[in-house]
């Protein structure tokens, strides 16, 4: 089992920044990849960014250039620094772990609002 904890979600106005953390125990060592996930009222919950356990990443096409993800291993905990936020971001992110079981993880999810 792999737990997760989110935090640094909040309202912001439109061009500014967030960074999301998310601190995963546990299991640890079995997870493969950690990512950002989100979901605004009415929409499909949608990838954001991901990061393998090698550091490789992708990005949602709409954020790249702006949000950048990144993992503390030795801390367990995966980062999503987002700037030049616009309300189009607005919505629930989720921190997801995949791990070498294939069981996907999931935290409770924090909100980010963008005002314009």
């Amino acid at each position: 089992q792999v737990q997760l904890v989110e935090s640094g979600g909040g309202l912001v106005q439109a061009g500014g920044s967030l960074r999301l953390s998310c601190a995963a125990s546990g299991r640890t060592s079995s997870i493969i990849s950690m990512g950002w996930y989100r979901q605004a009222p009415g929409k499909q919950r949608e990838l954001v960014a991901i990061i393998s356990s090698g550091g490789i990443t992708n990005y949602l096409a709409s954020v790249k250039g702006r949000f950048a993800i990144s993992r503390d291993n030795a801390k367990n905990t995966v980062y999503l620094q987002m700037n030049s936020l616009t309300p189009e971001d607005t919505a629930v992110y989720y921190c997801s772990a995949y791990t070498s079981s294939s069981s996907w993880y999931w935290g409770q999810g924090t909100q980010v609002t963008v005002s314009s």
